[in-house]
């Protein structure tokens, strides 16, 4: 599929990495406004890093602060809302003024280019927070799998119904092709996970290990029947575009998954979010019995245009 979006008087097209299949490695970078960012800077910062961003090898999204610093607005972004909901269920919001998310198959590749762009955004972008990630699972399939071995995404839309889940249409051609992204870092916790039997996690999933296949006497708190994208009203699809992390530190390991959904409103990420979390109905998602989140942050990611990063909803 062509990753274009035709209008009458130019062609716009989503940014390409949004859309392909999940890379070997991954690198979640997110910036913060320095102290002295104001119009001029920020401007002048995000013209240069547009020469690095292709859309595919790095993925730009930007937050709500880094707009309001413009003093331009994004029809509909805004900032992740916090959520509490029963059994002490904590949702936090951790706003993030820029992400590029760096995909590739070379460390070392990801890691230089890390250092390019951050150059490129001084002095009014500081980078917050680095997240690597990567591929688990066998590379003949076409979804990935989670550190717990579940297949992630299965229920993507495909063709042309991902493509509409997944990017803005008929907004205008400085919003036709983006895509809002619902970023969250979930850390497993794995001495709990493998305290449950082989079946008790099955039901946590609402899937079988063994086959991936649904399983139609899962209980209500399972992860697949608290986020069956069709049975929202509207329907709630998203494109997902999840990976596994680690970090290591004084010799011990944690890690997750790098939950990132892409959508052409964030409304579908929104609904499922709350009812994961228990505030629908009050049945809580069985994954908080294993994995919390840590992190949750809202960006836009802007369409490309003539092969360069769309920045005119921004004033660029």
């Amino acid at each position: 599929m062509q990753n274009a979006i035709r209008t009458p008087h130019q062609t716009t097209a989503y940014q390409a990495g949004i859309f392909q299949p999940i890379p070997m490695i991954g690198r979640y970078v997110f910036f913060q406004l320095a102290p002295a960012a104001d119009t001029v800077s920020l401007k002048a910062s995000l013209t240069r890093m547009k020469s690095l961003v292709d859309g595919e090898s790095v993925v730009a999204g930007i937050g709500q602060q880094l707009a309001d610093r413009l003093g331009m607005k994004v029809p509909g972004l805004r900032e992740f809302p916090a959520l509490s909901g029963p059994q002490d269920v904590r949702v936090p919001s951790t706003p993030a003024a820029l992400l590029l998310w760096l995909r590739g198959s070379d460390m070392g590749e990801l890691v230089n280019r890390t250092r390019a762009l951050a150059n490129l955004l001084r002095p009014a972008l500081d980078i917050s927070n680095i997240v690597d990630s990567f591929r688990h699972g066998p590379l003949d399939k076409t979804h990935a799998h989670d550190l717990t071995g579940y297949e992630d995404g299965t229920e993507n839309p495909e063709g042309e119904e991902a493509q509409a889940a997944a990017f803005a249409h008929g907004q205008g051609p400085l919003l036709d092709g983006s895509s809002f992204l619902a970023i969250q870092q979930w850390q497993h916790d794995f001495e709990q996970f493998e305290s449950f039997s082989a079946s008790d996690r099955d039901d946590l999933m609402g899937r079988r290990l063994s086959d991936n296949e649904e399983l139609e006497d899962a209980p209500e708190s399972a992860h697949v029947k608290r986020t069956a994208q069709e049975s929202f009203e509207p329907e709630a699809f998203v494109l997902r575009r999840s990976m596994p992390w680690l970090h290591s530190s004084k010799g011990l390991d944690r890690s997750g998954l790098m939950f990132a959904a892409f959508g052409c409103s964030l409304g579908a990420f929104e609904v499922q979010m709350r009812r994961m979390a228990g505030l629908e109905d009050g049945i809580v998602d069985g994954l908080f019995r294993f994995s919390q989140p840590l992190t949750g942050s809202y960006l836009w990611c802007p369409p490309m245009h003539n092969g360069q990063l769309q920045l005119g909803q921004l004033g660029l």
